[in-house]
């Protein structure tokens, strides 16, 4: 029965989830962020692309884990096709990070390890916000068939039949 609980889906406000988005995927951010730089400074033969690229298929397996589970109540652990698509949002964010940080060695020969930081946080900000409309919208969002079956009218067989027996001589029908 606990498990049972565990699994149902949970309605979470856009704030809310927004709110926990900012969080588990900022959290993971921070984390990536500094594990780049990290890993970058220890394997100086591999280019800061690729190490960006190893962080954020790690992270981006986790948060999508994260967010499953908390973020948006998707009631337990994602699904490949949930995975699949949020690395396509992932991937929209590593072309922004790398962009951003590649037009900085641009425009500044040898940038500070703070200034770096800065333009690649500033960049996973960003496109931080566009991944959760995505995230929230396409990825995690509720089925249209709960929507729609919501929304659907009355039945019209119902009515005439409440209709027919309250009127037994048929004075109300149609002509």
């Amino acid at each position: 029965m606990a498990a049972e609980r565990r699994r149902e889906r949970v309605e979470v406000g856009g704030l809310v989830a927004f709110a926990r988005f900012v969080v588990c995927g900022g959290g993971v951010g921070v984390a990536a962020s500094f594990a780049v730089a990290a890993l970058a400074a220890w394997l100086p033969q591999v280019p800061w692309v690729l190490v960006n690229a190893l962080v954020t298929v790690v992270s981006t397996l986790l948060a999508t884990e994260l967010h499953a589970r908390f973020t948006f109540g998707a009631g337990g652990h994602a699904t490949w096709r949930q995975h699949v698509q949020s690395a396509g949002s992932a991937a929209a964010a590593y072309a922004v990070t790398c962009s951003a940080v590649l037009v900085l060695h641009q425009v500044v020969a040898r940038p500070g390890a703070v200034t770096e930081q800065a333009v690649y946080l500033s960049a996973s900000a960003l496109a931080g916000v566009a991944r959760f409309a995505v995230l929230r919208l396409v990825v995690f969002a509720r089925t249209r068939s709960g929507a729609a079956a919501a929304a659907r009218p009355l039945n019209v067989t119902v009515a005439r039949a409440s209709i027919a027996a309250a009127d037994p001589a048929g004075l109300c029908r149609a002509a």
